[in-house]
């Protein structure tokens, strides 16, 4: 499949075929940092310098996000011997999920065939137009529902910053409430306005930004448990997890507990685009099997020291967000600091579809003036730049349609919950699975092809109950 450069370069803008769920880790800046790094086209005298290492620094920055400061609430609702096993079931799943995408970076043969730039090329090419189509809505419906918790989200931690300077500043038993839709509407209006900045999202400093915050805000999580341990001299919680007011609430939150956990872990919508970075020396694929074993090696290290500390920390009380729902206190500044980083993060990591659906309109209707029509914009002391109506109201309408679902449901471990479930079989496993069953031509009923089905179908079951589980979670915060 022959692709211009011309697209390519359009490609570059376009990352909603390439995000990660997921992670909320930050999927946008993994995005952008990598065409700068590989200096990569779409000739096949393309120059790539990526190594096993750099391929490491990758999946780490795609993996390690957000998703990580709900990890001791799950840690707390699965127990001391549920929670650190369903976190290495994750990473096992992750690992054999990028295993089988690493062969699938080529067709038809996975060393020297064609390359798949993306998921969704490679869904394309291997198993058809039409699941591609499928692939494509729900790589949609996660962005968007990436989206509406990265407003959740970054409202909480706003209140969050208030609320510890008026616990330090009155006490620990003050009231000390505010109300976060002014938030939602604040971050709401400072994206309507960074979505008309032509290319805002390419610009480096954003991802480099993005990516600092991101491990500065887990690791001050990480290191507040375990001083919150030393602290308290004792470790917190059973093997039962925290205690829930009837034994189907237990079950609700447990299999939600599944879902933030699947959150937090796979990345198979940038893992493509990683492996295009390698040089094609030594095979692409061997290079990314190495470099996803030691990656999920140290994210999981790094995932049960913050969920395992959390939770010895506060056990039965474990907050939902490590940072913002209070089990900390002191030092102020540094929750904070921290929150503020979060902050950054997800506003420089906002990534919605607004370059994708423009340009499937685009093609559908290529004679449209209100697509084409572009006017140009003075603007005291700021750049000139070209202003397109349909831009301007489609940008706008995504950011308020987020913005408004998120002050609807405004709970932050319900909607990762729920976003984990979404993506981890369908993308993460079906799409794997069954690209890698066509591409390297697995026999019907042969024991290879039963174990791969028995391990999709077994995901699927998980990510119907973690589904279930998040979905009861939201109604369940609704009413009360």
């Amino acid at each position: 499949m022959m692709i211009s450069e011309d697209d390519y370069e359009e490609e570059e803008e376009t990352p909603m075929l390439q995000l990660s769920p997921l992670n909320l880790t930050d999927v946008t800046v993994e995005r952008e940092l990598l065409p700068r790094v590989s200096g990569m086209n779409d000739h096949e005298n393309t120059v790539r310098t990526g190594t096993i290492w750099s391929a490491i620094a990758h999946i780490i920055t795609a993996v390690i996000g957000s998703g990580v400061l709900s990890l001791a609430w799950s840690v707390s609702q699965l127990g001391w011997i549920g929670g650190p096993v369903v976190l290495f079931f994750f990473a096992m799943v992750t690992y054999v999920s990028s295993s089988l995408l690493s062969d699938c970076y080529r067709s038809p043969d996975p060393v020297t065939g064609t390359r798949n730039r993306t998921f969704a090329d490679a869904v394309r090419v291997i198993l058809g137009e039409k699941q591609a189509l499928l692939c494509s809505l729900l790589q949609f419906l996660n962005f968007y529902g990436t989206g509406v918790a990265y407003v959740v989200t970054t409202s909480t931690c706003m209140s969050a910053i208030q609320r510890s300077n008026c616990y330090h500043n009155q006490g620990h038993e003050a009231s000390c409430e505010y109300e976060g839709n002014l938030y939602m509407f604040l971050f709401g209006v400072v994206q309507v306005v960074m979505s008309q900045i032509p290319d805002f999202h390419s610009m480096m400093w954003v991802s480099v930004v993005a990516a600092i915050m991101s491990f500065c805000y887990s690791s001050i999580g990480f290191g507040l448990g375990v001083s919150k341990v030393i602290e308290n001299g004792k470790i917190e919680g059973s093997i039962y997890g925290a205690s829930a007011a009837s034994a189907p609430v237990k079950l609700w939150l447990t299999f939600q507990a599944l879902g933030d956990v699947a959150f937090s872990y796979p990345y198979s919508i940038v893992f493509l685009e990683i492996q295009d970075t390698l040089k094609p020396t030594p095979p692409e694929n061997k290079v990314m099997r190495k470099a996803s074993v030691i990656a999920i090696l140290v994210t999981t290290v790094f995932y049960l020291g913050c969920g395992c500390f959390g939770y010895a920390a506060f056990g039965d009380n474990t907050p939902g967000n490590l940072l913002t729902g209070f089990g900390f206190y002191e030092p102020y500044w540094l929750i904070d600091f921290a929150n503020a980083c979060i902050i950054l993060h997800l506003i420089g990591g906002y990534q919605p579809v607004y370059a994708y659906a423009e340009r499937w309109l685009t093609g559908k209707f290529p004679d449209s003036i209100l697509l084409k029509t572009s006017h140009g914009l003075k603007l005291p002391f700021l750049p000139d730049f070209e202003m397109n109506l349909f831009r301007l109201c489609f940008r706008t309408l995504y950011v308020a349609s987020t913005t408004a679902i998120a002050m609807m449901f405004p709970y932050f471990n319900e909607i990762l919950g729920l976003l984990g479930a979404l993506n981890l079989w369908p993308l993460a496993i079906y799409f794997p699975v069954e690209m890698y069953i066509v591409q390297t031509k697995v026999q019907t009923w042969s024991r290879k092809w039963l174990v791969l089905q028995i391990f999709s179908s077994f995901l699927m079951v998980v990510s119907a109950v973690a589904l279930i589980g998040s979905v009861a979670g939201l109604i369940e915060a609704k009413i009360s």
